[in-house]
């Protein structure tokens, strides 16, 4: 007897116990979840493009030998700044002073045959006012006393040749700019048949970014920007953000200079050329970057977080809604491109609505929450 009713206390025990578990169980289930969400807000917004891009020098300038010889010097720091007009490289002077030597030699000459030729024609034409000579004689020698001062035109032109390409001797720089690496040592002829060249000049500040931009991005652009959906930016109003090698940001803002007229018939894109300022030479010609670029304005643009946005197994992105009575809805919106750690969204939402950023994980369409926005600042609260 007293083992059943032992038994049946520990049964009812159970029961209670298993009873109380199941309804903690069901208040647990049924406890809405806490969300923080924000308040969507109609506000101007960049319309921005991340385009990729090869950095390229403003002006380049390749340092030849303008005449032949053999290098006799470099004067030069390789990878220094230089200035226009600094002397880079000497090349042997002494065959082209024999030349404008030579070239003074028959210039002499041909200022005395020019004089002779001149009193020549004094005399006849003294002459031929007595008729002591045929007009034929006369005729001659004032057709010698030109050709005389013509040859000596000729060799004055010479001259001048001589002593300039004697000058091309000592090579300066055409621009300013950071010079490469020497092409050429000391000893080596340059300038034989062809004009040789010594070394690499670019001006690296500011520097340029060719970007690149399908027509039918360019297009869509223009669609918008007629039809009034966006607004056009002034100029020198485009701003341009470089994205570094590991994805910062390049910390000196650039700006868009112009847009190609001329589209690649191989790839189908046109080429829009930025320039960024470069005081520490941290961007090189040649690399490829990635660039965003500003191109218009959206007066009444809806943007949200990134982590507000899922994406469902078709890679569709999603957001959860909120509604006047706390309930979730799943909304498939449409993405354009990223404004600093936002996206903003083409369609999809609308001012006002109300979007979970924080318990997305938690939260289940048709189910209640809890708004709880305690841990989110105010700014981003109200979607700004």
């Amino acid at each position: 007897m007293y083992r059943k009713l032992r038994f049946a206390s520990g049964s009812l025990v159970l029961v209670i116990i298993v009873s109380g578990c199941t309804q903690a169980s069901d208040t647990l289930e049924t406890a809405p979840v806490k969300v923080s969400i924000e308040t969507l807000e109609a506000r101007p917004l960049s319309v921005s493009s991340e385009l990729t891009g090869r950095i390229v020098a403003p002006r380049m300038a390749q340092v030849r030998a303008r005449v032949a010889g053999v290098v006799l010097k470099s004067v030069f720091a390789q990878g220094s700044e230089v200035k226009q007009g600094d002397v880079l490289f000497h090349i042997d002077p002494a065959p082209l002073q024999s030349d404008l030597d030579s070239a003074l030699a028959g210039l002499k000459r041909a200022q005395a045959d020019a004089s002779r030729a001149r009193l020549q024609e004094q005399r006849y034409r003294r002459l031929i006012s007595g008729n002591a000579i045929s007009a034929q004689e006369y005729d001659n020698t004032l057709a010698a006393a030109q050709q005389a001062e013509a040859d000596v035109a000729a060799h004055q032109a010479m001259v001048q040749r001589a002593r300039l390409n004697l000058s091309y001797s000592t090579v300066t720089a055409p621009i300013s700019g950071r010079i490469g690496r020497a092409l050429v040592t000391e000893g080596a002829l340059v300038g034989q048949n062809e004009s040789t060249p010594l070394a690499l000049i670019q001006q690296l500040n500011p520097i340029h970014v060719d970007l690149t931009q399908s027509t039918r991005e360019l297009n869509e652009l223009r669609r918008a920007l007629r039809s009034g959906q966006l607004q056009q930016l002034g100029p020198d109003q485009a701003k341009a953000t470089l994205l570094q090698d590991d994805g910062s940001l390049y910390p000196l803002p650039g700006k868009l200079l112009f847009s190609d007229i001329t589209v690649d018939p191989g790839t189908g894109q046109i080429i829009l050329r930025s320039e960024f300022p470069n005081p520490d030479l941290d961007l090189l010609p040649g690399s490829f970057v990635r660039v965003q670029l500003e191109q218009a304005i959206d007066q009444r643009g809806i943007s949200v977080p990134q982590r507000s946005i899922m994406r469902n197994s078709a890679g569709l992105a999603q957001v959860l809604l909120v509604d006047d009575e706390l309930r979730v809805s799943l909304k498939t919106v449409q993405l354009g491109a990223v404004n600093h750690d936002r996206w903003v969204v083409t369609h999809g939402l609308k001012s006002g609505d109300r979007i979970v950023v924080e318990g997305l994980q938690h939260a289940r369409p048709g189910e209640k929450v809890v708004i709880d926005n305690s841990a989110l600042p105010l700014a981003q609260a109200s979607g700004q």
